[in-house]
């Protein structure tokens, strides 16, 4: 590891200060990725700024229409929070299946996104859900927020606040994990909407990360059933193919996993 300085700001206006005033700073939320590629020298900032106890970043809210979670709560808290339990049930479940203890107690859902891992668990509930990411600046919609493989609509020195998921009629995830790194070889979440519309979020499967699944997304309108994901074919395209699947591989584990997630929805 390089060496860097430490910094815990008191609160979001002097983390600011900081990231402006160094020459190659980084924000540190959960630290699951930044720390590790630290370790291994493929990451040098001059300054690190840890946001995990800033206030403005903490705290569950759940209103009539929505669930709000500050950008520095755990995986843990939200799996272990009961109003989310009540009110959107499959997220609280999706934060449960991520990484192990040690990750879940240290990893914060505003650090999943910012990162934007394409195997991470959290972009396939924004997406379905159509959450809105607020940040210290401005408020980012789902689909315009994930533009790439480890890319988002962040500027630099731009810090997520909170995120707030609309509370749906139905929504379910499953997912098809790595058995060592836990991480997503296909997640699907899918979800209907008060307002009666159907989306589905997938992860870990596509190239360029998170996706809507168009195609599932119409089945379901039609009948929300397993049986009508059945007759959806996915496609290969811009799958990712590696050690632990080909693409056709992993297209067949999107609609496995969708199959499942409406069957957990009902």
């Amino acid at each position: 590891m390089y060496e860097t300085t430490y910094h815990r700001p008191k609160d979001l206006a002097e983390a600011a200060k900081l990231f402006a005033g160094a020459s190659e700073a980084r924000y540190l939320a959960g630290g699951q990725t930044l720390l590790p590629t630290m370790k291994q020298r493929l990451a040098a900032p001059t300054d690190v700024i840890d946001l995990r106890k800033l206030p403005e970043l903490k705290g569950i809210a759940v209103t009539g229409d929505a669930v709000t979670i500050g950008a520095a709560t755990t995986h843990a808290e939200v799996n272990a929070n009961d109003a989310v339990k009540k009110a959107i049930p499959a997220l609280a479940y999706l934060a449960g299946l991520i990484g192990d203890p040690a990750v879940r107690h240290m990893g914060t859902i505003g650090g999943s996104l910012a990162n934007n891992d394409p195997a991470a668990d959290y972009p396939a509930a924004v997406m379905a859900l159509n959450a809105t990411i607020k940040t210290d600046k401005r408020t980012i919609p789902a689909e315009d927020f994930f533009t790439g493989l480890f890319s988002t609509a962040l500027e630099p020195g731009e810090v997520i606040v909170s995120v707030t998921f609309p509370i749906p009629a139905v929504a379910a995830y499953q997912k098809f994990d790595n058995p060592a790194s836990r991480y997503a070889m296909a997640g699907v979440f899918v979800a209907k909407l008060k307002d009666g519309a159907v989306r589905v979020g997938v992860t870990g499967a596509h190239g360029d990360g998170v996706f809507r699944a168009t195609d599932i997304e119409k089945a379901l309108t039609g009948s929300w059933s397993p049986d009508a994901v059945q007759a959806v074919t996915v496609s290969a395209d811009g799958m990712l193919s590696d050690i632990h699947g080909s693409a056709a591989y992993r297209a067949n584990l999107v609609k496995v996993m969708a199959k499942r997630a409406v069957a957990a929805a009902h």
